[in-house]
């Protein structure tokens, strides 16, 4: 199964659900990857701070799909904040993963008390501009740093992936980004380590529509038209989590899993949250 595609203002794509791969390291993490990317997943997220660019590039070679048909995305570290900085923390990402381009280059945390977020912004735009990378964008930012992005470059970014689940739906954030054109990534989709799969509402939902409460929230994201971008050791999981496209939630349903809402589960404010 091919997940269907949103077009970005930029004028790329995105494919609706990705695959994280955060944990997915040597051999084992190769496999994985390579049995994804057999099931159908075409968008892969990775990170500078995973420490696993090498293994995803392993993974896109032995996959015999060809490189274009894949977004690969990696993140710019906090440690490497500014524009020469960024210049290099990208050309040190394109060795790790053996490749020409990278699809979506994300600036991974703020950093304000930093204040380089913006430096790197005019790096990855000239990088962009390079064609080292296809689509820019950034993750875990607020409004206000959005804003100031565009007021002091001109750019808007093209996806910002965040904190979002059924607990933490972030409508304020969505709203923002639907207003400017800005795709929203969700990560941690499942809010792991809670009880959110044993909620009554999606228990319920997944038992009516036939589907397991993972597929319910994958598709609650689906709905909302955030990326979700699980992540998954087990092969019937991954297979499982992609296959959210034949089923839907009527609108009540969806606000009913959205009243789940009390906040962020990590307490990764944007705005004091560090990570280098």
């Amino acid at each position: 199964m091919i997940a269907p595609e949103y077009s970005l203002r930029d004028g790329t794509s995105l494919p609706a659900i990705g695959l994280g791969t955060y944990g997915l390291n040597e051999q084992a993490g190769i496999e994985a990857i390579v049995s994804g990317i057999a099931d159908g997943y075409r968008l892969l997220d990775t990170a500078y701070n995973y420490g696993n660019e090498d293994v995803v590039g392993e993974a896109v070679r032995r996959s015999g799909v060809d490189r274009s048909d894949l977004v690969i995305t990696t993140k710019l570290p906090g440690r490497h904040h500014g524009y020469d900085e960024t210049i290099a923390s990208l050309e040190e990402s394109r060795r790790r993963l053996d490749v020409e381009w990278v699809d979506l280059y994300l600036i991974h945390w703020p950093l304000p008390r930093i204040d380089k977020f913006v430096d790197s912004w005019k790096a990855m735009i000239r990088l962009r501009e390079r064609g080292l990378v296809r689509s820019i964008g950034v993750s875990n930012f607020t409004a206000d740093m959005l804003d100031r992005l565009d007021r002091e470059t001109g750019v808007v970014p093209s996806v910002n992936q965040v904190e979002l689940h059924p607990y933490f739906p972030q409508e304020e954030l969505r709203a923002y980004h639907d207003e400017h054109d800005i795709r929203t990534e969700s990560w941690s989709p499942l809010a792991k380590r809670s009880e959110l799969l044993q909620e009554p509402v999606i228990t319920a939902l997944a038992a009516a529509k036939g589907v397991t409460p993972a597929q319910i929230v994958l598709r609650w994201h689906v709905e909302l038209e955030a990326v979700p971008i699980p992540k998954s050791a087990d092969a019937a999981r991954r297979r499982a989590n992609l296959d959210v496209f034949s089923f839907s939630l009527e609108p009540e349903e969806v606000e009913a899993i959205s009243a789940l809402s009390r906040g962020r589960l990590w307490g990764a404010d944007p705005d004091s949250h560090e990570e280098f």
